[in-house]
């Protein structure tokens, strides 16, 4: 472990093909309400994760906004200031010029204007050397939407987005949408994917209350994102490639869960950063294919589910196959 410009990098090689993925998470905190402050982090971490020989940088869900809260008006205004829209020069002069050689694109996620007055679509955007980055092919919009976010933001309707790249075929999801398992079956077991990059402000407190067993936990919703990820990613035999936010709201005070962290087919993890402190986790010359296809070896989930499930028409969706 090391410090550069004020960030702890935790930095690991998964093997020695350096032509295999190098990814880079941001395990960092979103300052609200400062989106210069937003800025001038996420352009620091992408100039170290170019330093560093990464090929993908991957952010938090609202990296440059931070999250909403509940006084409206001035949540409102605020993140009308802060759609990915009003920083597009920002976008293409500083971060955008970062990009080449090795660095082949950054993964962002940020709030865009919606139709509907006063409403927002959670958009997941790629930056790469196009200089179209909002462009349907290039984006996912969050699909489900919790507590207060039904306020401001509609659901995407085009519920995925898979990215053909040489590390593989990434499929996209922002937070919430990771605990349902319908859509990651889809990635999985219809559009063929190998790594799933997730995107999230997963809020670290909740509380579950259970005083017959004598059981009680604050950090529910915590615990449950170290449970999640590497369920999901052994029982639909994929990556998961996450990076959250980390640290405190700067209005509510919220604390933001963090562990970023990249999970095999297998289900284990390989590396999570801090839970509480700002991190940068590195990963050099990751074979995402090879450790995929020598999953299957063990055990092939996607074969032996469709000896049992068939599509359905559109092929998106299972039915019990009885013929």
């Amino acid at each position: 472990m090391e410090t550069v410009d004020e960030f702890l990098i935790a930095e690991r090689s998964y093997g020695d093909d350096e032509s295999k993925l190098s990814v880079g998470l941001a395990n960092i905190h979103a300052e609200v309400p400062d989106i210069e402050a937003n800025k001038d982090k996420i352009l620091r971490v992408a100039r170290i994760f170019k330093e560093r020989g990464v090929n993908i940088g991957v952010f938090p869900e609202f990296c440059l906004s931070g999250y909403f809260w509940d006084e409206r008006e001035d949540c409102l205004a605020y993140m009308k200031e802060a759609v990915a829209e009003n920083h597009d020069d920002w976008i293409k002069s500083e971060l955008q010029p970062l990009l080449g050689d090795s660095f082949e694109a950054i993964v962002l996620n940020n709030l865009t204007a919606a139709k509907e007055k006063d409403r927002f679509r959670n958009r997941t955007f790629v930056v790469g050397r196009e200089p179209d980055y909002l462009a349907d092919e290039n984006t996912y919009d969050k699909v489900f939407l919790p507590g207060i976010e039904k306020g401001y933001t509609e659901s995407g309707r085009d519920d995925r987005l898979v990215l053909e790249t040489r590390h593989g075929r990434l499929g996209f999801t922002t937070c919430y949408d990771y605990l349902f398992s319908e859509l990651l079956r889809e990635y999985s077991m219809v559009a063929k994917v190998d790594a799933v990059v997730q995107v999230a402000s997963w809020r670290a407190a909740g509380g579950r209350d259970y005083p017959g067993m004598n059981l009680r936990t604050d950090r529910y919703y915590g615990d449950l994102w170290d449970y999640v990820m590497p369920a999901s990613s052994a029982t639909n035999q994929v990556w998961t490639i996450a990076c959250n936010a980390v640290g405190a709201h700067g209005v509510t005070g919220a604390p933001f869960w963090g562990g970023s962290g990249i999970w095999a087919p297998s289900g284990l993890c390989l590396i999570q950063a801090s839970h509480v402190n700002e991190e940068l986790v590195i990963v050099h010359n990751v074979d995402i294919e090879a450790a995929t296809e020598s999953e299957k070896d063990d055990f092939d989930y996607g074969f032996d589910f469709k000896q049992i499930y068939r599509p359905l028409e559109e092929g998106s969706t299972f039915t019990r196959d009885l013929s």
